[in-house]
């Protein structure tokens, strides 16, 4: 009987000295660089808001956090060489709501499932659009604009490209105003955005940050913001809820995900670290020179937002019978 409970005893050791080896191995994440994958190129709100959590992470981590942007097929190369990458912790993605719950309903040959494939880690941010016109239309207020749109046919707005958030806004507006608008899709935003101010196309639907310079000059004219509350960057102008739409609030969220079984342990040590800089003074700043508001939230509350939102686009892709280029 005493050799069974010596026995007994010993595994029992073993079993706690191994888990204390074995939670004192996510104790030190990172041990080595993380790399975080931007699905869109250089310069956008992705792409700006992942260089601001790089550099603080870098900071508070002791090892560098290095930005990769992979940027094509509307964000599906980025997102399947994360869902192809090791379940570490050290390959993440930035990803936001357009790719990750966009894609899912409007492409039918994706290499990755968005929900099965990866787990949801942290957000980062919100970043209200806009509904912007060049300085030839005569509309002054959002009103007015939706006005021209039922009474005119020739009325465009450009996008990022097909299935874009900014795409997919302005199907929303004509779905719940009437509206006629002809959609125009560019390869990415800056070429949509360089025809606004040529006049060439009628409106855009876009983030804040990229758009508001031009605004403040008085280059293009805002008419709505597309959240329930106005963009605190850009206080004066309305809401799309505001002009008679009481149930329209798109606000897209930015977050972190990690390829889908990455050890919990790790992917709340992320969660926990990001959600103490989004509420440091200084990371809260960083966040709002881009137009964004900070989000803090669980991995649980995360992977529900990203459920209802996929919910939500279907729906849209699907009344829109919007397509792919």
């Amino acid at each position: 009987m005493r050799k069974v409970i010596k026995s007994f005893n010993a595994a029992l050791l073993f079993m706690i000295f191994a888990l204390y080896c074995h939670s004192q191995v996510y104790a030190a994440y990172p041990e080595r660089p993380v790399t975080l994958v931007v699905p869109q190129a250089p310069g956008g709100a992705s792409d700006a808001l992942a260089r601001i959590l790089a550099h603080k992470l870098s900071e508070q981590w002791g090892q560098p956090v290095v930005v990769e942007n992979r940027a094509g097929a509307g964000g599906n190369i980025g997102l399947s060489h994360v869902a192809k990458s090791r379940k570490d912790g050290y390959t993440l993605l930035m990803s936001y709501e357009g790719t990750q719950a966009i894609n899912v309903s409007l492409y039918s040959d994706l290499q990755y499932d968005p929900v099965k494939d990866f787990v949801a880690v942290a957000t980062i941010a919100t970043v209200p659009f806009l509904c912007v016109v060049n300085n030839n239309v005569k509309a002054r207020t959002f009103e007015e604009f939706i006005a021209l749109g039922k009474s005119k046919s020739n009325i465009t707005f450009g996008s990022a490209g097909s299935g874009s958030v900014n795409h997919l806004l302005g199907e929303m507006v004509n779905l719940a105003a009437g509206t006629h608008m002809t959609h125009v899709p560019y390869k990415g935003a800056s070429p949509a955005l360089a025809d606004l101010l040529g006049g060439r196309i009628t409106a855009v639907f876009t983030s804040v940050p990229s758009i508001a310079q031009q605004i403040e000059s008085g280059k293009v004219r805002a008419l709505a913001v597309t959240s329930a509350d106005r963009s605190k960057q850009l206080p004066t102008v309305p809401t799309i809820a505001e002009s008679g739409y009481t149930n329209f609030d798109v606000n897209p969220w930015f977050g972190i995900f990690a390829p889908k079984d990455t050890p919990v342990e790790i992917v709340n040590k992320i969660n926990a670290d990001i959600g103490a800089l989004l509420q440091s003074a200084e990371m809260a700043k960083s966040i709002a020179a881009q137009g964004a508001s900070p989000l803090v939230s669980t991995p649980v509350q995360f992977q529900s937002m990203l459920d209802r939102d996929i919910k939500k686009w279907a729906t849209v892709v699907q009344k829109s019978d919007a397509k792919v280029n």
